[in-house]
């Protein structure tokens, strides 16, 4: 609400009436009154304040906040400045400053009910945006990498060269930030199993890189004959590793927790999906949940699970007599 009381001088009758357009909601109207008035009296902080109620409305957001810099500076003891700034701050999406600014307007006058409301739900607005920020930081700066960092020397040891070891961890990296990726934007993945084929020795004509699974879990026929393919695929395809993505909800068969009862799994009910990295010498199984935040999804990092009692498919590579280097 603009402010009522006329000050001494030429520019009182101006501001009357500039009141009167805000009153009516001719906003225009009232900052052009205003803007002459401020011309007959340039140090009256409350023509200031005034017409940056008027720019408020009529989004003209930084001149708003300008204006009630002024009547700050005119008048420093008054609140009314800086109500107006939070105001604008607030248009502005700036909420933290805009709280600053109100908590200040309520030193100089702490029986404000409406300086009170306004802070409270400016606080909450400004965590609700931090937190929307975060999100929106995580879903858009998936690095699988550095969660895997620390199994680098696992797969350097287990397969026998840095180089393949990093090889290997790589294309795991890729498939898990992949399939975060798509379910961020999805809310789903395909069910799939991807390979690292052998650039030398794979008939590139015959084997894809990736085979869809989307039949596998709804009976116990099906997942045995995909798993008798998938293991075969995986031996003539002469792959370096398999790495499977499936989403929770449709596997049916076999219980992830292997007939021991929900009470064993741990990870509630969220969504989300299934990693199982296979290779003859290592492997692992990941459950990567997934919840709704601020109305986009969002992955938590990966769960690391006992492939003993996880795994979504029997070991895909037969173990190896001998180093595989």
């Amino acid at each position: 609400m603009a402010e009522g009381g006329a000050p001494a001088g030429g520019g009182a009758s101006l501001k009357d009436h500039g009141n009167e357009f805000f009153k009516a909601g001719n906003y225009l109207k009232a900052a052009a009154l205003y803007t002459q008035a401020i011309k007959l009296e340039p140090n009256n902080p409350t023509l200031y304040s005034n017409r940056a109620a008027a720019f408020l409305h009529l989004v003209k957001l930084n001149k708003a906040l300008c204006d009630a810099e002024m009547t700050i500076t005119l008048n420093p003891q008054w609140e009314k400045g800086y109500f107006r700034r939070g105001c604008v701050l607030e248009a502005m999406e700036r909420y933290d400053d805009a709280v600053a600014a109100l908590q200040v307007a309520l030193q100089y006058n702490p029986q404000s009910v409406e300086i009170s409301k306004k802070i409270k739900r400016l606080t909450q607005l400004a965590r609700e945006k931090k937190r929307a920020e975060e999100v929106e930081n995580i879903r858009s700066n998936v690095d699988m990498g550095k969660y895997l960092e620390p199994l680098k020397l696992e797969f350097s040891a287990k397969f026998g060269t840095a180089e393949l070891g990093q090889n290997i961890i790589s294309f795991l990296v890729g498939v898990m930030e992949s399939a975060i990726k798509a379910w961020h934007e999805t809310g789903k993945v395909d069910p799939r199993v991807n390979f690292l084929l052998d650039k030398q020795k794979t008939r590139t004509d015959k084997y894809a890189p990736v085979v869809n699974i989307d039949k596998a879990f709804e009976s116990p026929h099906t997942h045995s004959s995909c798993f008798t393919f998938l293991r075969q695929y995986t031996e003539e395809s002469f792959s370096r590793a398999a790495c499977l993505v499936t989403p929770k909800n449709i596997i049916s068969y076999p219980q992830v927790w292997k007939g021991q009862g929900s009470r064993k799994w741990k990870l509630g009910h969220s969504d989300g999906f299934f990693v199982q990295f296979e290779s003859p010498v290592l492997r692992k199984v990941w459950f990567v949940s997934s919840s709704t935040e601020k109305g986009r999804n969002l992955c938590r990092n990966p769960e690391a699970l006992d492939i003993s009692a996880y795994e979504v498919f029997p070991r895909l590579f037969k173990e190896p007599s001998s180093d595989i280097r």
